[in-house]
């Protein structure tokens, strides 16, 4: 781990991978609310950093969180959020024969897994989900699409995502689904936020949930 000095207010924290990244991110969710984490304006999670934006003190901290003994990220805590999929993507046979299995066993093999938001980017409400592990990595297509429709299920390297608007894309199509991901009138406006657990389900017609 390492924290770096991001302009008067900011502090960059640099970890080993993924994995440390969430258990971080989920300690600092921890700390702040059991209130034993200096102020902070935001807390900004991505694949292998966290951003702590608007530190009274960024080099008093730095040294602080340099020092936490984090534990890895085993508990699962709070509520899932289901997200029913219609595994009808275009690119889902390439995806089964990708892992070496049918196409039925690849949408079981997605519903299996719990998933967990690692952070948000690419779009307002986009996350980038873990769960499947390296055995069911995917490349992202060679030509990207122009156009991905919104609600698209979709896979690249080792994250799930679902497209909360229409836009160019380039990962990997399994499905489609009917929740709405962002909904500015909505609090929050996001569905899917850094640490929330999701878990697809098969579903047959149009979805009513996240309406």
């Amino acid at each position: 781990m390492r924290a770096l000095r991001v302009g008067e207010r900011g502090l960059l924290v640099e970890l080993a991978g993924s994995a440390e990244t969430e258990a971080f991110h989920a300690e600092l969710l921890r700390r702040r609310a059991a209130g034993a984490l200096p102020a902070v304006r935001e807390i900004v999670p991505a694949a292998r950093t966290v951003l702590l934006d608007g530190v009274a003190d960024p080099v008093r901290l730095a040294a602080e969180v340099e020092r936490w003994e984090v534990a890895p990220l085993h508990a699962r805590a709070g509520a899932v959020v289901e997200v029913p999929v219609r595994y009808d993507g275009p690119d889902l046979a390439e995806v089964a024969a990708v892992w070496g299995v049918s196409v039925e066993e690849a949408v079981r093999v997605h519903t299996a897994a719990e998933f967990r938001v690692a952070f948000c980017g690419f779009a307002p409400g986009f996350g980038y989900l873990t769960g499947l592990g390296e055995r069911y990595e995917v490349p992202r297509r060679a030509t990207p699409r122009t156009v991905v429709p919104a609600g698209s299920v979709a896979l690249a390297g080792p994250y799930t995502g679902v497209y909360p608007r229409s836009s160019p894309g380039g990962w990997q199509l399994i499905g489609t689904t009917d929740v709405v991901l962002w909904d500015a009138g909505r609090e929050p406006a996001a569905l899917l936020t850094p640490g929330t657990r999701v878990r697809f389900t098969v579903d047959g017609g149009p979805a009513e949930g996240g309406r």
